[in-house]
């Protein structure tokens, strides 16, 4: 899944770097993650009668380097020059397969840029924006390099590092542009047996084409080889302990690096925070409901609104999802005109990612609401178009980041498929929909792409306690829609040293986004290691 939708340049409607999606739109898997005794009383997973969290842990690697992998922890950096002021990069090889180093190397991209001053310098501090699949290097030059407080910036050296398959890190490719287009427009609500096989033959593709790219390296991007990534980085750098900022499907990277390396995790920070022990289907069930949470919050602010095009002061929430959904099914029959210089059109598929990103920020809620009217009273598909191509990372000359496909990539191997079949979707069709009545269909039907991934899956869902860490901040904001607040409860009672801070609002993860109860908890433990309360809210 796209917990935040993965690594978008900026906000949709905003001015920030935008967390990363859990689930990539409607036509990728949800994120590895996981679940505690707090989510299993989600009313999606009770109607659905889904598998119990996961009671497996995650056990702690040893303590000591094995030998065979001292060469790589031993390595020296080369930095050099970035192309943006200020900056620095370089290369870092880490195993392709940690269980037999002698097959060779993949090669990681790194950045930093170092410590400001004044005053006392406190290390390396590590961002991932989430995903998976988004950038880190590009958050950490376009957003945390920059607009990190002055005071972390003084006393860190900000350091990012695109996690294998990523980016600049030997990034997976599955489809070309024009593929891509095709894929993005592909019908995720289908309404026979013919659509059916046409969102089958879409995802095949779309694994077969991942597999023929990469078919060594796509068996070794999960999420705990990316985390032993970070510690041979953590040694390379020269800190003794791990500090760290992730945000969405960077908080499930963050929490797995702690339950694999708890004596060497240092001040660490999960923001919009995903529960590992929860299976795909149960998991993508419940970002489903988060998804509808969000839209209820929208709803409410739309028909407050002279400009809102789904209602007015006396239309109900629930109406006014029953008026998106009819213009949803209007496009499904009869796409828009975009005027898009490729010659797209606005179809269902691409209106419901569009709205859905806009989910992600109420920063971004009035340029949804505006194209929103353009496309229903206008009949403009255009800004709705944007919307989309923003949460794709589609380009303006047609090409696409690989945001999509490492994100299929890592959420494919994290975790056993969803569903295995079509049939097994339309059984489970119900249930989503009760939990979303606008987007469960879609969502569901999205949630089947896994099924013929090329590459067996390596992981399972587990717990993670850390046990012996010391004390971890995990941040959850009450109506995220992509990380529902119930993960950040359940992961903070799983993690033995966690400690649950509240941001009672609106959108994807809370720091930075304006609440000043929220940075100044979070500024003060990176700079001092002082945790906020456990059960700390804010608004």
């Amino acid at each position: 899944m796209d917990t935040r939708r993965t690594h978008r340049r900026t906000r949709t409607g905003g001015t920030r770097f935008r967390a990363t999606l859990l689930t990539a739109a409607l036509l990728a898997t949800a994120c590895s993650a996981g679940g505690a005794s707090t989510s299993a009383g989600s009313p999606a997973a009770k109607a659905a009668g889904a598998t119990e969290a996961a009671t497996a842990t995650l056990t702690p690697l040893p303590k000591a380097t094995p030998a065979e992998l001292s060469p790589y922890y031993e390595q020296k950096l080369g930095w050099r020059d970035c192309g943006v002021p200020g900056f620095q990069c370089a290369t870092m090889k880490a195993p392709l397969d940690y269980a037999k180093p002698a097959d060779g190397d993949v090669r990681l991209a790194v950045a930093r840029k170092k410590a400001t001053g004044p005053g006392k310098r406190l290390g390396s501090l590590l961002v991932n924006p989430g995903g998976p699949g988004g950038s880190a290097i590009g958050y950490l030059q376009q957003y945390a390099g920059i607009g990190y407080p002055a005071k972390v910036r003084a006393q860190y050296d900000m350091v990012a590092v695109d996690p294998r398959g990523v980016a600049r890190s030997e990034p997976v490719e599955c489809l070309d542009g024009r593929e891509m287009d095709a894929y993005t427009r592909t019908d995720v609500t289908p309404d026979d047996a013919g659509e059916t096989d046409e969102l089958v033959d879409a995802y095949k593709e779309f694994a077969e084409g991942c597999g023929a790219d990469a078919p060594k390296l796509l068996r070794h991007v999960s999420t705990v080889e990316a985390a032993r990534d970070m510690d041979v980085l953590r040694a390379v750098l020269g800190d003794e302990k791990l500090t760290y900022v992730g945000a969405s499907y960077g908080t499930f990277l963050g929490a797995t690096y702690a339950g694999l390396f708890p004596d060497r995790t240092g001040r660490l920070v999960l923001d919009g925070a995903m529960d590992p022990s929860l299976p795909a289907r149960r998991l993508n069930l419940e970002q489903t409901e988060g998804f509808e949470t969000a839209f209820q919050s929208f709803a409410k602010d739309c028909v407050k609104q002279p400009d809102c095009p789904l209602g007015d002061k006396d239309t109900t929430p629930d109406q006014v999802g029953k008026n998106l959904k009819s213009f949803f099914d209007d496009l499904d029959a009869k796409p828009l005109p975009a005027g898009d210089a490729d010659g797209r059109k606005l179809t269902e598929s691409l209106a419901t990612t569009g709205v859905i990103a806009a989910m992600y920020d109420e920063g971004a809620w009035q340029q949804l609401r505006e194209s929103l009217t353009s496309a229903i009273k206008e009949k403009d598909g255009a800004g709705l178009l944007i919307l989309s191509d923003s949460y794709y990372e589609r380009e303006a000359d047609g090409g696409y980041s690989n945001l999509m496909f490492a994100n299929a990539a890592v959420n494919c191997l994290d975790l056993p498929a969803a569903f295995s079949s079509p049939d097994e979707v339309r059984d489970a069709l119900p249930d989503f929909e009760k939990a979303s009545p606008v987007f469960g269909e879609g969502l569901a039907w999205s949630s089947l792409n896994c099924a013929y991934w090329p590459v067996k899956p390596t992981g399972e869902p587990h717990r993670i306690e850390a046990a012996g860490a010391t004390p971890i901040v995990v941040v959850g904001t009450t109506r995220d829609p992509a990380t529902p607040y119930r993960w950040a409860e359940a992961l903070s009672d799983q993690l033995t040293s966690g400690h649950l801070l509240t941001y009672e609002g609106d959108g994807h993860t809370a720091y930075g986004r304006g609440s000043s109860c929220i940075d100044s908890a979070i500024n003060t433990y990176l700079l001092t290691g002082t945790a906020p309360e456990d059960g700390k809210r804010c608004s």
